[in-house]
């Protein structure tokens, strides 16, 4: 259930059309509202209201832009995962929705991480750059300062 600052979007769609994005989200393992989501930002990148109206697009943005300055002034990345552990990314094999990457902890000892591929491409992840295989239960995330 959505909260209630969260709102809902219902319309009508003929059988064709329903037909059409349930292939859709099948065939790119993603749900509707992931769909819909990304296509409503799509549109906030081709519109642009005036510069008064605050747009998702520019939270985001600013949001990006704070998280930039906080890891260039070198600032400890603070998670509530235990295990955190440093290593150099070895490999990234990029399909059309996932992306696996695996990361050298110590000589011979590597992780591996299926992770989506906007993540990886926001992590800039490529083989020799720094990165983090953070465990949390069964879970394994990567992240960058």
């Amino acid at each position: 259930m959505p909260r209630k600052e969260q709102g809902w979007v219902t319309f009508q769609t003929s059988e064709e059309e329903r037909k059409i994005l349930e292939e859709f989200c099948q065939q790119s393992q993603r749900t509707k509202t992931e769909i819909m989501r990304e296509l409503v930002r799509g549109l906030g990148k081709q519109y642009a209201p005036p510069p008064s109206v605050p747009t998702i697009q520019k939270a985001e943005e600013d949001a990006y832009t704070n998280e930039v300055k906080l890891f260039s002034q070198k600032k400890a990345l603070k998670v509530s995962s235990r295990n955190i552990l440093k290593g150099i990314v070895k490999r990234v094999i990029t399909g059309a929705v996932n992306t696996e990457v695996t990361v050298e902890i110590v000589h011979k000892v590597e992780l591996t991480s299926i992770i989506t591929r906007v993540s990886a491409d926001e992590l800039e992840l490529s083989e020799g750059k720094e990165a983090y295989a953070v465990i949390k239960s069964n879970d394994i995330v990567i992240a960058r300062e």
